[in-house]
């Protein structure tokens, strides 16, 4: 899946109030920390993804929470 059309369905799960969350997601991906997952997940899957990554403020251990959500097998 294009990061864009991933990115997409992550801005319709993310409230305008957390306009800092997905500005965090957007410049992880383009540094190469976050890469969208290597199998599609579903709607509900990167629902749940995105739900933990907004409990917290958008910080480097939440940016890993999620890469891990979104790639299970990279490791961090």
């Amino acid at each position: 899946m294009p990061i864009s059309a991933l990115l997409a369905r992550i801005r319709r799960l993310i409230p305008k109030a957390k306009d800092q969350h997905y500005d965090e997601i957007v410049r992880n991906f383009g540094v190469g920390t976050l890469r969208p997952p290597p199998t599609p997940m579903s709607d509900g899957e990167l629902a749940r993804a995105i739900a933990e990554f907004l409990k917290d403020s958008p910080s480097s251990e939440t940016v890993a929470s999620l890469r891990r959500r979104l790639d299970p097998s990279s490791g961090v």
